[in-house]
């Protein structure tokens, strides 16, 4: 009776983490820069019927990311209707899948699954990727696939093997070529640690359906690839070379097409994984030690390779600047497995209470974000003070957010052409509060709405 609760009441606590999550996916408006960028492109895509090809805006391709995320949402929103919720929902269910893989994977080897899912659903990077409208997650399942798929075909289950190499296969259109080098670096480490330099190769050819399983893994993801050079020719150059060399060994790139380059510290990841998997990064070095006691000459092979797997990223992105948080996600499923092992003999302390934590101070940073900053991030308040059939300008430069709240309706005005390009008419613009107040153009217009950075002024009135 006592093992019987305790199942259910995971269950419960599970349930609740993801119903909290997917009520919450459209209370809030997308947010700049990434979410509203890539809503914007699923717009664009719905709007204009081109699903070959994203699009930074109107006729303008963007090469920096394959097409997986966008098609998700675009599909959801041509399916459903365009909002927040909708954008969002291919992203959560894109979690699901996570889960039920490493549920599975988790079975498979005696480890708690539920303690394992509770554990992945609740750390930070995962609770807010699965149902952000990024690329993250795309990646995430197409890594999580791969890696299990690998150990499961290594074990004798070749089926599996082929599933890994679609896991590759969805990688390639989330994320591109960075995707199979996560996963190398991860089995390539662990590969070495157990066999030597010389073993593995032998053994892959034994274990795993290299040809097969990469001809397959190719008739995927490659005819996307072709298609998309052959409609805008440059664009595999501009991806292979520029995104995964250029990006990465340049923290200040400034090649960069799309204005999103970040600067950081060599190393930064590190700390990044530190926050980013929260709560359960405080028990890793705890579970580590546990698993290497229980080892009897130290971690068993499959402790071996979730640490593998849980450190690719890192190992990876240790030599870039160029990094953003949500980066360690791909990894963070093998801390959920590692961290539920480690216990699995009298269950992780304090589960449930620190799982059930994290559901309330997602509400409570809803709560927070609906106060004020999220006018601050979107472009969505400002916008929704004005008539709409008055047209719409920014000055200098539109946020992504504008551009889908006006569903691509507002234009930029470059100061240069300042005059010419305005209507005499009346017409709305949004202007920077530094720059208005040097600006005397606008002395006649009226103030409608404004932020902490912004004012929407309604002029040729």
């Amino acid at each position: 009776m006592n093992r019987a609760w305790i199942s259910v009441s995971s269950a419960f606590v599970l349930v609740g983490l993801l119903l909290v999550r997917l009520v919450t996916l459209g209370l809030y408006p997308l947010m700049d820069t990434t979410e509203s960028r890539y809503g914007e492109m699923a717009r664009l895509m719905v709007e204009t019927g081109n699903w070959l090809t994203p699009q930074f805006s109107y006729g303008v391709p963007f090469w920096g990311k394959p097409p997986l995320q966008t098609w998700m949402s675009a599909a959801s929103i041509f399916l459903f209707e365009n909002n927040e919720f909708f954008l969002r929902l291919p992203h959560f269910l894109g979690g699901v899948v996570v889960l039920y893989l490493i549920y599975r994977f988790a079975k498979f080897y005696q480890i708690p699954a539920m303690s394992s899912v509770i554990i992945l659903t609740s750390t930070v990077v995962f609770y807010i990727s699965a149902g952000a409208v990024m690329t993250d997650m795309g990646l995430t399942i197409g890594i999580t696939l791969a890696m299990i798929g690998f150990y499961l075909s290594w074990q004798g289950k070749t089926c599996w093997g082929y599933l890994g190499f679609v896991g590759l296969a969805i990688g390639m259109l989330a994320k591109g070529p960075v995707s199979l080098v996560i996963f190398a670096i991860g089995v390539g480490i662990w590969l070495f640690w157990q066999y030597g330099f010389i073993k593995p190769w032998k053994l892959l050819w034994q274990r795993t359906p290299l040809i097969s399983g990469t001809l397959l893994m190719l008739a995927i993801c490659l005819p996307w690839y072709i298609a998309a050079e052959h409609a805008t020719p440059g664009f595999l150059q501009y991806f292979i070379v520029g995104e995964h060399w250029d990006r990465f060994v340049d923290s200040g790139w400034k090649g960069d097409l799309y204005g999103s380059a970040h600067d950081r510290i060599r190393g930064t990841i590190w700390l990044y994984f530190a926050v980013a998997a929260l709560p359960w990064s405080f028990y890793l070095p705890r579970a580590l030690y546990k698993l290497y006691k229980e080892g009897k000459t130290g971690f068993d092979p499959l402790t071996c390779f979730l640490l593998c797997w849980l450190l690719s990223p890192m190992l990876l992105f240790t030599f870039s600047g160029n990094i953003l948080a949500a980066y360690v996600l791909p990894g963070i499923p093998a801390l959920a497995l590692l961290i539920a092992r480690a216990w699995s003999d009298v269950g992780v302390p304090r589960m449930k209470t620190v799982a059930g934590l994290m559901a309330l101070l997602l509400i409570l940073t809803l709560i927070g974000l609906k106060s004020g900053p999220t006018k601050e991030k979107s472009e969505k308040w400002i916008l929704s003070q004005r008539t709409h059939d008055i047209p719409t300008y920014y000055w200098q430069k539109a946020p992504f957010s504008a551009e889908y709240y006006s569903q691509g309706q507002v234009q930029v005005v470059k100061p240069k052409r300042a005059l010419s390009l305005l209507p005499t008419t009346p017409y709305y613009i949004v202007v920077k509060n530094s720059v208005l107040d040097n600006k005397a153009m606008f002395d006649q217009c009226q103030r409608q709405a404004n932020t902490n950075e912004e004012v929407l002024l309604l002029c040729g009135n």
